[in-house]
C-alpha cells in the first residue's frame, strides 16, 4: 500500500491503453495523467524545482515565476504549495478555465496575457511579462524563473523516467510518437531511446501553426503542444520524423476517443491523430508503436468537448459525429 507525504510522490507510470481494437493498429498509449497534477508535467515541475533547490537558486521564501499554457502551471502550483513557495503563473487567453481555476485553488497567482508580441505571438508576450516580473525592484529580487523552455531539468526528467518506462515496457517497439511543446518530453525520451533502443524510431507530433520545426506561424487555440518561439531545448538530430496535425483533427480525435469512454486532453488527441496519420503512410500491419498521452480531458470540457466552442472556431461541420473507433 503506497503511503506518501507529498503529492508529487504519486504517479502511475506503467499504464498503457491498447488502441489496436479501436484503430486496427498496434498502438499503445502511455497514460501520464494519473497523478495529482493531472498531466505529465508533474515530472518536469518536480525535477526543475529540485534542481533549483540543490544549486541554491531557490531558497525558502522565494516566489516561483513561470510561463505556461496550463499543465505545467498546475504542476508547479501543486509542488510549490507542498514545499511552501509562492507561485506566479503567466499564461494567456487560450489556457482553459479549468486549469486557471485549479492553479488559483492551489494558491497560485495567475496573470493572463491577451495581447500577442508582434513577432513571437502570445508566448513571446508571456515571456516578456515574466522578465518584467523578475526585474521589478525589491519584489523581483525574490522571484525565480525556472524557464521551462531552456531548463535542462525539463528533458532530464523524462530521460530518467518516461524514456526508461517506454523502453522497459516495449523494448521491441518500432516507433515512439511524442508530442512537441517545450520539447522537454520529446528530448528526454528521444535521447534515452537513441542510447538504449537504437532500432526504435522517434516521431515528433506538432500542431499546424507551430514554429518549432521551422513551419510558418499561424493561430492556435488548443494549449499544450506547439509553440510560437522555437524551443532552446530542441535538438532535431534526435528526431527521425515530424508530423503536423491540424487542430480540427485534434478535436475530432478527442471526440472519437471519448465515444469509447476515454476522456483525453487536447495534447493526447493531437498525438494519437498524428500517430495514426504517420502509421497509415509509413507502416505495415506488423508495426508496433507507442505514443505518449500527456494529459486527461477534464480540463478541456469548456473547449474541445464544448459544442459551441468547437462550432465557433471550426464550423458546424466539426460537430458531425466522429467515426466509430475501428471503422
Amino acid at each position: 500500500m503506497p503511503i506518501i507525504t507529498s503529492p508529487h510522490e504519486f504517479n502511475v507510470d506503467d499504464l498503457f491503453v491498447d488502441l489496436n481494437g479501436c484503430t486496427g493498429r498496434s498502438l499503445y498509449l502511455k497514460c501520464e495523467g494519473f497523478n495529482f497534477a493531472g498531466s505529465i508535467k508533474i515530472k518536469a515541475a518536480t525535477e526543475m524545482i529540485g534542481a533549483a533547490e540543490r544549486d541554491g537558486t531557490l531558497t525558502p521564501g522565494a516566489t516561483l515565476v513561470e510561463s505556461s499554457s496550463g499543465n505545467l502551471g498546475v504542476a508547479l502550483s501543486l509542488v510549490a504549495a507542498s514545499r511552501g513557495y509562492r507561485f506566479i503563473c503567466v499564461t494567456d487567453s487560450r489556457c482553459t478555465l479549468g486549469a486557471r481555476q485549479l492553479m488559483q485553488t492551489l494558491g497560485a497567482e495567475v496573470h493572463v496575457i491577451t495581447e500577442p508580441h508582434p513577432e513571437d505571438g502570445l508566448l513571446g508576450a508571456r515571456i516578456a511579462h515574466v522578465r518584467r516580473l523578475c526585474a521589478e525592484g525589491a519584489e523581483g529580487a525574490g522571484r525565480v524563473w525556472l524557464n521551462q523552455y531552456a531548463n535542462a531539468g525539463n528533458w532530464q526528467a523524462h530521460y530518467r523516467t518516461t524514456g526508461p518506462q517506454i523502453a522497459s515496457s516495449f523494448p521491441g517497439a518500432d516507433v515512439a510518437f511524442i508530442g512537441a511543446g517545450t520539447t522537454g518530453t520529446l528530448m528526454g525520451c528521444a535521447r534515452y531511446l537513441r542510447e538504449h533502443c537504437p532500432g526504435m524510431r522517434v516521431v515528433a507530433i506538432d500542431t499546424v501553426g507551430s514554429v518549432t520545426f521551422g513551419t510558418p506561424a499561424a493561430p492556435r487555440m488548443i494549449p499544450g503542444l506547439g509553440t510560437g518561439v522555437r524551443p532552446a531545448l530542441l535538438d532535431e538530430s534526435f528526431v527521425d520524423d515530424v508530423v503536423h496535425v491540424p487542430e480540427l483533427d485534434t478535436v475530432r480525435m478527442c471526440r472519437r476517443l471519448v465515444r469509447a469512454g476515454f476522456l483525453f486532453g487536447g495534447s493526447t488527441g493531437t498525438v494519437v491523430a498524428g500517430a495514426l496519420s504517420w502509421l497509415d503512410r509509413n507502416a505495415g500491419g506488423g508495426c508496433v508503436a507507442v505514443a505518449v498521452a500527456p494529459d486527461l480531458g477534464d480540463r478541456y470540457l469548456d473547449t474541445v468537448y464544448h459544442d459551441q466552442w468547437v462550432a465557433d472556431l471550426y464550423g458546424e461541420a466539426a460537430l458531425a459525429p466522429p467515426a466509430a473507433l475501428g471503422s
